[in-house]
């Protein structure tokens, strides 16, 4: 009898702070904006997995932040250099040949991110650091579960596109109204119901879980992907576990906490 390996495999990638240029600033829908950037900083970069997160590093007083030493206990910045703000987003696309970076950011009105995003030029630079390691989820399932929120799209739409051909998947995404929806290209046969808060305050609901919990599941052993605001991806974790999914096949990442700070 095969043994089936369905262990999650966690890599070590190199650490760097890459200085990269703004190529092309592109909404992709009324509240994504994807931001392209190039440079030669790229060489060597790595993102094997859908939900890594690089650093983005934004200046907090509006001045081009020089390159900081790396300590043992950290990044240190010149004496006469505010803190910047940090924040983590996950590469959307690499190209490793043309040397670009694909970022996409939720445009929400406030928060250093955004801001900086909504203002964002061709020209323009950002500093990034990371990934500093990646999960691999084996192929090994027998099919797929994948839910989140917008903060969340850019690793949805690169779980989806990266799923094993040929094994059934089911993803559930909230985002503000059906404008926000994205097109992806998959060789997977995926299910992908959007759930549009259509006014509503983001993370005031739980709208996921109520859709998540009239759709029926495939037979065999899932594994799921869950990001998006904490209090949503807590409670759809106890939804999928008493629905019978082993909670060691669980992935659940609270991007963002209601109430907290934007981003």
């Amino acid at each position: 009898m095969e043994v089936m390996n369905r262990s999650l495999e966690r890599i070590r990638l190199e650490t760097r702070i890459r200085i990269l240029d703004v190529a092309s600033v592109v909404d992709i829908t009324p509240h994504m904006r994807r931001i392209r950037l190039s440079g030669a900083e790229l060489e060597g970069f790595q993102s094997p997995g859908h939900a890594d997160h690089v650093k983005v590093f934004l200046p907090s007083d509006g001045k081009p932040l020089p390159r900081p030493e790396r300590h043992p206990d950290g990044l240190v910045w010149p004496d006469d250099t505010a803190k910047p703000f940090v924040r983590e987003y996950t590469p959307r696309y690499f190209d490793a040949e043309a040397l670009t970076l694909d970022l996409d950011f939720v445009l929400h009105g406030d928060g250093p991110a955004s801001s900086w995003a909504a203002a964002a030029r061709p020209g323009d630079q950002l500093m990034i650091g990371g990934p500093r390691g990646t999960i691999r989820v084996p192929e090994a399932f027998d099919w797929y579960f994948i839910a989140g929120d917008e903060t969340a799209l850019p690793a949805i739409g690169r779980r989806i596109e990266e799923l094993p051909a040929n094994k059934p998947a089911i993803a559930i995404i909230e985002v503000p109204e059906p404008a926000d929806e994205q097109r992806f290209e998959t060789s997977s046969p995926v299910e992908i119901h959007w759930v549009h808060r259509n006014g509503r305050e983001a993370g005031a609901e739980n709208l996921i879980l109520p859709a998540v919990a009239e759709i029926g599941f495939p037979a065999g052993d899932g594994f799921a992907f869950v990001a998006g605001e904490a209090q949503m991806a807590k409670g759809l974790r106890h939804h999928l576990v008493a629905r019978g999914f082993n909670n060691d096949y669980i992935r659940a990442a609270g991007y963002w906490l209601r109430g907290e700070a934007g981003e």
